[in-house]
C-alpha cells in the first residue's frame, strides 16, 4: 500500500502530541491509514489514478488525527499531494519551498465572496510547462476561515471558486451552512472543472465508500446492500465483486 503524505503527516503529528487526542469514537480500534473501524477498512479496494492535477492540504492543528477527515481521501488517490500542518507564525518552509516551485500553478480554493473581484479566477488557465496545484484549508469552516485570513503567503495566488448545486452527501459532520461540502467532495468539483471529469467520478466515489464504511461503524449498522464498495469492486475489482 503506498505511504503517502496524510499517512506521514498524521504520524509526525501524534509525535509531537503531549497528550492523547481523545476524538469522538478515540477508543474504537481502527485501521491507522483509512481510519475506519477495522472490521470495515476499504485500504485493499483503493484504486489508482494518474492526474495532472495536484493537491496541497493545509490541515487545521488536529485536522489529520480526526477519523472523519476526508482530505486523506484525496491523497488516497491523486499521487501528487501535500499536506502540512498549519502555523500562523510559523509556516512550515517545505510548504512554502512546495509554493515557490516553478513547476506549479497553485490556485487557493475558497469562496469568490471572501476574497477581492480580481483575484477569483473563473476557470484554471496554465502557463506553458505548468500544472496546477490546488491548495485546500482543511479543517471546520471557523478554522478554515482563520487560516484564510491569517495566511499572507497565500494571497499571491488566484483563488479558485465552486458553487455546489446540491447539499453535501457527508452525513459525518453537520455543515454549518447549507452549501458547504466536506474535503474530498470540494477536490471533486475541482477536479471536474480542471477537466478530468473522470477523475472527479472516481473520487467521488471513493469518498462515497469512506462515507457509508465510517457510517456503519459509527452507527453500528451493516453497509446498504446497493453500497459504494460494491460499485467500487464492480469497476476496479471484478474478481471480488459480490453478487
Amino acid at each position: 500500500m503506498r505511504i503517502h503524505a496524510v499517512h506521514s503527516l498524521y504520524d509526525a503529528r501524534l509525535a509531537r502530541s503531549t497528550r492523547p487526542f481523545l476524538a469522538r469514537g478515540g477508543k474504537v480500534a481502527r485501521c491507522k491509514f483509512c481510519m475506519l473501524r477495522e472490521h470495515l477498512c476499504i485500504c485493499e479496494l483503493k484504486p489508482q489514478l494518474e492526474s495532472e492535477a495536484a493537491f496541497m492540504l493545509i490541515m487545521y492543528d488536529d485536522e489529520v488525527l480526526k477519523p472523519s477527515n476526508t482530505g486523506r481521501l484525496i491523497a488516497d488517490l491523486f499521487p501528487d499531494t501535500f499536506a502540512y500542518i498549519w502555523s500562523r507564525t510559523e509556516p512550515d518552509p517545505a510548504m512554502l519551498e512546495v509554493l515557490a516551485d516553478p513547476q506549479w500553478q497553485p490556485y487557493v480554493i475558497f469562496p469568490a465572496e471572501y476574497g477581492e473581484p480580481e483575484r477569483v479566477a473563473k476557470e484554471v488557465t496554465l502557463a506553458p510547462g505548468k500544472r496546477p496545484l490546488f491548495i485546500l484549508l482543511d479543517g471546520s469552516w471557523a478554522e478554515a476561515k482563520k487560516m484564510f485570513r491569517k495566511s499572507p503567503y497565500l494571497n499571491q495566488f488566484p483563488m479558485l471558486s465552486i458553487s455546489p448545486e446540491s447539499r453535501s452527501r457527508y452525513q459525518v459532520r453537520e455543515a454549518v451552512k447549507d452549501n458547504q461540502l466536506g474535503t474530498a467532495e470540494v477536490a471533486a468539483r475541482i477536479v471536474d472543472v480542471f477537466g478530468e471529469q473522470e477523475n472527479a467520478r472516481i473520487l467521488d466515489l471513493w469518498f462515497d465508500v469512506f462515507r457509508e464504511s465510517y457510517l456503519a461503524g459509527k452507527l453500528n449498522r451493516p453497509l446498504p446492500e446497493d453500497s459504494a464498495i460494491r460499485q467500487l469492486q464492480q469497476e476496479f475489482q471484478p474478481e471480488m465483486a459480490v453478487e
